[in-house]
């Protein structure tokens, strides 16, 4: 070989092997990538990243919060954590949303200008995926409390504006920021992301925010609140539960039974039906004349028992653009209907402070028992009106 092509060969390969040790060195210095949107799956989750317990198991264990049996599995599961209640939209485009038929108990209200939203909140069951997430609220703030002193709260920012639906200032003051509070705004990836496709079609921005149940119970696990928090205090060390019943033999239920009502008067895109299915014991939910489905099961939303919660509605006037923020009178008592079993029950609710638990009532005056399962709260104003057929 003459000496020029020994010369070529030898820039070739001194070429290649600078390219290749500068390409080392570049990747190396780059910052991790934050344009991941959607978590990836794990081997040992479900559909939707869901924790999946032997279901063959026995169901001998009662969850605290609705009363629903599961295994001795999944109840040392649970008793790892603390409840959490997520804020999930109800927009028109955000459904079908994610997650939320796994919750144990749900409070649904109006947030702004007719448009409702839920407090769903986890703590026997795991969800998976959960959302869209949206913002806090102040009344949500008071039925999350009943949950210990320390509830996870998970939600994308909230009203902030100076005044009584200050919901940002409200969780400060109770000592929840950084802690149990758990603000998309100071949290972040992997906790939270955005996924743009989930829904199989264009929406806007603010209904592309998701979260897992799981990674909101790691995060809490970072911050030393467990089923105990930093102080080695038990969540549930003065939980009120409710009392719980067998649900009645299929005899004595009722053989049909549908419940109609509007939040607002003319936003029928929010209008709710829910209609009793015998068989099952069980109300399937239709909001907006549409069955309402949960995207990570297909399957039409349910509840064992629907309780409706007349509460006087107020807005804020606060200031806030177009006086949008709202107020409900969440502390004191009220009238209450409760459906279960194809049945209707007349009572009252009280509730005495924000931590306190908001307690069900009879015409005499006793306690109500609820059917064991998801227990749904519906909060409409004092006078709306509610078609039972």
């Amino acid at each position: 070989m003459d000496k020029k092509k020994k010369n070529i060969i030898f820039g070739i390969t001194l070429y290649i092997a600078f390219t290749l040790v500068s390409f080392i060195v570049f990747t190396s210095l780059m910052p991790s990538s934050n344009l991941v949107t959607t978590p990836f799956p794990e081997a040992d989750k479900g559909r939707d990243q869901r924790t999946l317990f032997d279901d063959k198991l026995p169901k001998t264990e009662e969850c605290p919060l609705n009363g629903a049996k599961f295994s001795k599995q999944q109840k040392k599961w649970w008793e790892q954590h603390r409840p959490l209640g997520i804020m999930i939209e109800n927009h028109e485009q955000s459904r079908p949303q994610s997650g939320i038929s796994f919750a144990d108990v749900i409070y649904e209200a109006v947030a702004e200008g007719g448009i409702t939203r839920f407090l769903a909140v986890f703590y026997c069951q795991d969800a998976g995926i959960v959302g869209p997430v949206r913002s806090a609220r102040t009344y949500f703030l008071d039925f999350i409390s009943e949950y210990a002193d320390y509830p996870l709260y998970a939600h994308v920012g909230g009203a902030n504006t100076s005044g009584p639906a200050d919901a940002l200032g409200q969780i400060q003051e109770y000592g929840w920021q950084s802690y149990n509070d758990l603000n998309q705004f100071s949290i972040g990836f992997p906790a939270f992301w955005r996924d743009y496709e989930r829904m199989d079609h264009p929406v806007a921005t603010e209904h592309t925010m998701y979260s897992a149940t799981e990674k909101l119970w790691e995060t809490a696990e970072k911050r030393k609140l467990n089923a105990k928090d930093k102080d080695g205090n038990g969540w549930d060390a003065d939980f009120v539960k409710y009392s719980f019943k067998e649900d009645a033999k299929e005899n004595k239920r009722a053989l049909s039974q549908k419940i109609n009502f509007n939040f607002w008067e003319g936003y029928s895109d929010y209008s709710v039906e829910w209609n009793y299915d015998k068989a099952s014991n069980v109300y399937l939910r239709s909001n907006g004349g549409k069955a309402h489905f949960d995207k990570n099961t297909d399957k039409q939303m349910s509840a064992n028992n629907i309780i409706v919660l007349f509460m006087r509605e107020s807005r804020a006037n606060d200031g806030y653009e177009g006086n949008l923020h709202m107020l409900y009178g969440t502390r004191g008592k009220g009238k209450a209907i409760i459906f279960q079993d194809g049945g209707k029950i007349n009572g009252t609710w009280s509730k005495k402070d924000r931590a306190s638990r908001l307690s069900l009532y009879d015409e005499t005056g006793q306690e109500i028992k609820l059917n064991r399962g998801l227990i749904w709260f519906e909060i409409l104003g004092i006078g709306a009106p509610v078609v039972v057929k």
